[in-house]
Parts: C-alpha cells; structure tokens; sequence
C-alpha cells in the first residue's frame, strides 16, 4: 500500500513489459508498450475510511473495474474492464495492493488479482482478475509501479504540470493524449519514479 500513499498517479507495468492501459472506446483495459501515452495513467484515488484499498481512474474517467463476464466460455479469467458504478460503494473498483519485494499485486474483494496475460493466444495481451493456476503464471499477477505525480514534496503541495489540468490546457493536451516521456522525466529532474526509488527516496 506504501506505494501508493503519496502517488497522485500512476503506471502499472507488468512483467511482460507492457502497461495496464485504458482503450479509447472506454471499456476495453489492455496491455500496451506505450507508456508515454496517457491512457496508460491511472488517477489513484484511497477509500475514504478504509486505507488498505485504492480506487484506480482511466484517463477517460471510469474506474478499474473487476466485472462478473467471463473472459472466454470454459475459461476462469473474468474481464477487466473500465466503468462507472452505479453506487460509490460498489466493490468491483476496488483494489488491495499487496506488496512482494519491490512489486505488488492488486487484490479484488472477492479474492481474485489484477492478472496481466501473455501475448500468445488466447490471450492476447489482455488483463483480466482471477488467481494463478500454475508457477509460470504467478509473475503474471505482479505489477511494477511508475509513480507519475506525487500528492507532495518535502517543501510543498505539487502538481505535475504534465499531468495536472492546468499543465494540459496550456499544452494544448487531452487528458488520454499522448504526454511525452521527456516532458514528465524533466519534471523528476532525469527519471520518472518506480516504487523502489519512490520508496528509497521516502527512507
């Protein structure tokens, strides 16, 4: 959870390289190599009164979302989709971050993880919840976490200019365009922040 108390927003890369992204029809999440684009932004958002559970925001504006379809007939996966719930307390958008090492999972209420597949059919790249039936697939629910925006600093409250509404209107920018890798490594003077240098630099 710790690597998410002071992030603002985030990237999620998995273990195949790629990053939890939202697609432009606002409902499909997909694993892509693009990370300089803002649909690979997630807005962090903790429950109020619960800590130990984050809300993850598209840049489209609709939560990370554990639904009940199944990913393929005869298969356990269920999909991972982007939605608006019809009730702030629905529990399909929340996440238990569960730490291994520099590394985390994200837990679903019901016990399932935030599950980044491989590219082979049928998987194809997708994300979907659910739980490891086999050793080769357990790296396959871990999640490195890119800290793109910090709620402070030391010295004062920041907002990223590359990320923040402001910054966006004066580059001309939607929030899901694509927002420079350069523009957001310049703003962390030389590098955008993983967990561990997030958490190395906290000590």
């Amino acid at each position: 959870m710790e690597f998410f108390n002071q992030a603002k927003a985030v990237r999620l890369k998995s273990l195949h390289d790629r990053y939890l992204a939202a697609d432009e029809d606002g409902e499909t999440v997909r694993q892509s190599r693009d990370g300089s684009s803002g649909e690979a932004r997630w807005t962090v958002e903790i429950i109020p009164g619960n800590n130990h559970r984050i809300r993850l925001k598209s840049c489209y504006g609709k939560y990370l979302t554990a639904s009940q379809e199944p990913f393929l007939l005869g298969m356990a996966g269920k999909k991972v989709i982007q939605d608006m719930p019809e009730s702030v307390n629905d529990a399909a958008i929340d996440w238990e971050p569960r730490t291994e090492g520099f590394l985390v999972k994200l837990k679903t209420r019901s016990g399932k993880f935030l599950r980044a597949n491989g590219r082979m059919p049928p998987w194809n790249n997708s994300v979907t919840h659910g739980i490891a039936h086999r050793n080769v697939t357990q790296d396959w629910l871990l999640w490195e976490v890119e800290v793109m925006d910090i709620l402070k600093t030391n010295s004062q409250d920041y907002i990223s200019p590359a990320s923040s509404s402001l910054g966006l209107q004066l580059y001309g920018a939607s929030p899901c365009s694509n927002i420079g890798s350069q523009l957001v490594v310049s703003f962390f003077c030389g590098g955008l922040t993983t967990a561990r240098e997030f958490l190395l630099g906290a000590v």
